[in-house]
């Protein structure tokens, strides 16, 4: 099989389940980590024959996609604000809405649009259920002057988090706490920036989730009960008014349905909120601080 053989095989597969525009990037993804070739380079080249190996294991993740299990987990790898992170199934791959969260702290911070702190001072930063690790890396590779924090109640997760921040040269400090649990909190100093992706999907919408999620991707990090959807807002906004110091700020992801909802719950708890929409347009971010 040629690689361009391959390339139409793996497009044809994977058409079968996915939209053209998608099918077309996981095979290009796909084709790259199979040959270790990007896609121009495989242009040149698309008459040489696949190696054995190089066959077997296409076609071993041709069958894996065709399960509907991810690319990034079949991969082991996502991308991330420009870097390549490690993913598997004890953490959530990265969307892009959590980017623009990440994006939108690293902006406000170097702009100084919000916290009271000196160019040059050190920052506190704590990142909440920190999964992949993903936002506590970047914000520290795009803000070297933070001492950046990140927690986790899963051991696996903390696992993959560590596992990122040695393979990108980023000093992030880690530690294993159920933020539920008020008796960890003592653990924590205290801080300038505190941002979260928590679980926020109640149980209720699994019914509309595509099958891949479901059956790959951690509930724990995904899940809260029905009727307690903001059960980690609640508790994380607690949290802050112990840990978050008084010029400092709080950002969330959110349920896209739950902008307002999360909004009167901060206020309630003498924060401001700022509700943010992200590309799509939809309520996915809250920026607030101590009134």
């Amino acid at each position: 099989m040629t690689v361009q053989e391959a390339t139409y095989y793996l497009l044809n597969k994977l058409q079968t389940i996915y939209a053209a525009g998608e099918a077309s990037q996981i095979s290009d993804w796909v084709m790259e980590a199979v040959t270790g070739a990007a896609k121009t380079e495989r242009m040149m080249y698309k008459n040489t024959r696949l190696s054995g190996t190089e066959e077997e294991r296409l076609m071993n993740f041709a069958e894996r996609l065709l399960k509907h299990e991810p690319v990034q987990y079949i991969l082991n790898e996502t991308w991330f604000l420009g870097m390549r992170f490690y993913v598997d199934n004890n953490v959530l791959i990265p969307r892009p809405e959590t980017e623009e969260l990440a994006d939108w702290i690293i902006t406000d911070t170097k702009e100084e649009k919000m916290i009271a702190i000196e160019p040059a001072a050190e920052i506190n930063i704590l990142d909440i259920g920190t999964g992949s690790g993903c936002i506590a890396i970047s914000l520290k590779k795009k803000l070297p002057a933070a001492k950046v924090w990140a927690c986790d109640v899963s051991k696996e997760a903390l696992t993959v988090a560590k596992k990122n921040a040695a393979k990108l040269i980023a000093d992030v400090t880690f530690l294993e706490a159920n933020i539920l649990d008020q008796n960890s909190w003592g653990q924590f100093p205290t801080f300038d920036i505190i941002v979260s992706n928590p679980p926020y999907i109640p149980n209720q919408d699994k019914q509309s989730m595509a099958s891949n999620v479901l059956a790959h991707e951690p509930h724990l990090a995904l899940f809260v009960p029905d009727d307690d959807a903001l059960k980690f807002y609640k508790a994380i906004s607690l949290f802050s008014k112990k840990k978050l110091k008084q010029d400092g700020l709080l950002y969330f992801e959110i349920h896209e349905n739950y902008g307002e909802a999360t909004g009167e719950l901060l206020k309630r708890e003498g924060f401001s909120a700022i509700v943010k929409k992200d590309m799509q347009q939809k309520d996915r971010m809250v920026k607030s601080g101590l009134v």
